[in-house]
């Protein structure tokens, strides 16, 4: 028989106190931030100077507001590309990933299984020095073997693209093969025997079961890619993505213009999490 919980004062008020310590330590940051996106001072941080809108919309020589910061909407704009670029790569490689280590056929599907996990257990450090080193190794000896520059093999857009898709790829395939053990193989025998092609199956069958899955992981494909640093900033090349350049402007010192781009990405990323909840409960009432 299992014991009921104790219900007593001490107990609800410690059980109280954890969940206002507990998400104040996850939101109180966030919140901060987001209040010294208005603080009317030219330094990110307090005391408290008055509320102003100079940080977002300023075009002064003193201040200058992000809608006039030509260098982060510029690395707005690049990570903006590379997280479409993953999320969309991203989704037709693992979902193809997912399709194959379903089919009980698969040789060797066991091995080769936990070997496409790989990327998701190494730090994004070690991920992001190891793709640069072999990319510049066989960029290297593509150029003095045979004289042919190949740019994607230097730090550039699509090495950080490649470099990203290496994990991001594998979160994917693994939320479409969840939603595939569910999935009753009977619907594609019965169409395969009606006379469909398997590209028809796939198309007319399989990729809409697969809908929420797929909206969920491309969201979250996106998300991922959008605030990737760690690997990022192994591969960039001289167009950087926002958090890189967030993370220079930290480190050689800056205006509160970093707080007003912290608290836009909150709200922007807090809505898509939210869209992406109502689509996939949608999906799971019909």
């Amino acid at each position: 028989m299992i014991r009921s919980l104790p219900s007593g004062r001490s107990y609800r008020y410690g059980y109280l106190a954890y969940v206002v310590l507990f998400y104040t330590f996850l939101f109180a940051p966030l919140l901060i931030t987001c209040i010294l996106a208005f603080n009317d001072s030219n330094f990110p941080g307090l005391p408290w100077q008055g509320f102003t809108l100079d940080w977002f919309v300023a075009d002064q020589a003193q201040r200058t507001g992000l809608l006039h910061d030509e260098q982060n909407i510029s690395a707005l704009w690049v990570s903006l590309q590379t997280a479409v670029a993953v999320s969309i790569l991203s989704l037709i490689l693992g979902t193809m990933a997912a399709l194959l280590f379903e089919q009980e056929e698969f040789p060797f599907k066991q091995p080769l299984y936990f070997l496409a996990l790989t990327p998701l257990v190494i730090p994004g450090v070690i991920l992001g020095i190891s793709i640069l080193l072999a990319s510049n190794t066989a960029g290297l000896y593509i150029e003095e073997n045979f004289g042919i520059d190949i740019e994607i093999l230097r730090p550039s857009f699509w090495l950080v693209v490649l470099g990203q898709m290496s994990f991001i790829s594998t979160f994917v395939m693994l939320v479409v093969s969840a939603r595939l053990k569910r999935f009753d193989r009977s619907l594609e025998d019965a169409a395969l025997n009606l006379g469909a092609t398997r590209p028809e199956v796939i198309r007319l069958i399989t990729i809409p079961y697969l809908r929420p899955a797929l909206i969920g992981a491309g969201s979250v494909a996106f998300l991922m890619s959008f605030e990737n640093f760690n690997t990022t900033l192994f591969l960039i090349g001289s167009d950087t993505t926002l958090p890189v350049s967030l993370y220079l402007q930290v480190r050689d010192g800056s205006t509160p213009i970093i707080n007003a781009i912290s608290f836009l990405l909150i709200v922007s990323t807090s809505v898509l999490a939210m869209i992406n909840l109502v689509i996939s409960r949608r999906h799971k009432d019909e």
